[in-house]
């Protein structure tokens, strides 16, 4: 992959910021040297006031086909409510742009298999941000090991997820699941997507599911806990999500990845290390050579340059098209067949 200077220039729009992940993919872009034409976003995004305070240069534009149909853009960005990235992908794809969205990319099947008839007929890039993997300095170092042989044959992933409500931030649409798909579909695409990058493997069964809002009964339309266990081959893996995290937690969530190989183990505490070692993006490595603590924050993140350059060449480095498609499919085909139970214990 080459140097990014020596790409050519990249323009892209936003439509939808209704998720705070739309700062980092537009900071991740512009990081590249990529220039940011303008934004649209549905009327009530939350975030828009800090949207505009971390880039007061980006226009915002009162038409999102002012951005669809200027031909020297190359990508449409989104991070709208869950339920319409899906039809922004389409429109996108259709102009011509290639296309990142926030996860979860799609909240149905109906819409993946759109979504996927699209990209096939247009070859445009659907890319689903999976930020837990391509916003984390430790994974980029988590990878590199794995892929050197540190500990050998990767066996099993245990993913978690946990995250804070922050009930009073919530807009309506957080708790209304028609309009986020469901915690599965949502949170849990994260894990699923990097048991297959650590295991190599392009596809998976769902062996357990089980979803539903186990503590939250005064918002009935909240999933607040999920649980998946993957298999593909000997691989297992086990996937938690929750929205349990306490106030007391000096962050927003104790993610954690830990990956057993089959001659030592990886664990990453992605966010914080409640053992006092300060910041984030911390990662243990045991194996037959001892014990030994990696800071990974200086790391690379490597996802938006290696975007950038399959935009200009129309490679896949960034991540294969069908290995994001599976990580969708799989979601939703838990989500669709989980095991639903609530508050009072009862299991459907």
């Amino acid at each position: 992959m080459g140097h990014l200077s020596s790409l050519p220039p990249l323009r892209f729009g936003v439509v939808g910021i209704d998720h705070r992940h739309s700062y980092d993919q537009v900071r991740g872009l512009l990081d590249t040297g990529a220039e940011c034409v303008g934004y649209w976003t549905a009327p009530g995004a939350v975030t828009e006031s800090g949207f505009q305070e971390r880039f007061p240069g980006i226009p915002k534009v009162a038409d999102r086909r002012q951005l669809l149909e200027d031909p020297s853009i190359g990508l449409i960005t989104c991070a709208a409510i869950p339920r319409d990235r899906a039809e922004h992908a389409l429109e996108a794809m259709r102009h011509g742009k290639d296309f990142m969205a926030d996860k979860p990319g799609v909240i149905s099947l109906a819409q993946l298999d759109q979504v996927r008839a699209v990209q096939r007929e247009t070859g445009r890039i659907f890319s689903v941000n999976f930020t837990e993997r391509f916003e984390v300095r430790a994974v980029t170092k988590a990878t590199e090991l794995v892929r050197a042989g540190a500990i050998g044959r990767v066996l099993q992933t245990v993913g978690l997820g946990p995250h804070r409500l922050n009930r009073h931030l919530r807009p309506a649409w957080f708790f209304d699941s028609a309009a986020y798909g469901g915690i599965l579909t949502d949170i849990a695409s994260h894990q699923i997507d990097q048991f297959l990058h650590f295991t190599g493997a392009n596809d998976a069964k769902i062996e357990m599911a089980r979803c539903g809002n186990i503590g939250h009964p005064e918002d009935p339309g909240l999933q607040d806990f999920g649980e998946i266990v993957l298999s593909h081959g000997s691989a297992s893996g086990y996937i938690r999500v929750d929205w349990f995290t306490p106030d007391g937690l000096a962050t927003w969530g104790d993610g954690r990845l830990t990956i057993l190989g089959r001659d030592g183990y990886i664990e990453l505490r992605k966010y914080i290390d409640i053992a006092g070692r300060p910041a984030k993006d911390h990662l243990f490595l045991v194996n037959q050579e001892g014990t030994q603590y990696i800071d990974c924050s200086q790391e690379p993140l490597p996802y938006y340059g290696a975007l950038r350059h399959d935009i200009a060449a129309r490679t896949e480095t960034a991540m294969r098209q069908e290995h994001c498609f599976k990580v969708c499919e799989l979601a939703l085909l838990a989500q669709a067949t989980a095991q639903r139970i609530d508050h009072n214990g009862a299991q459907q």
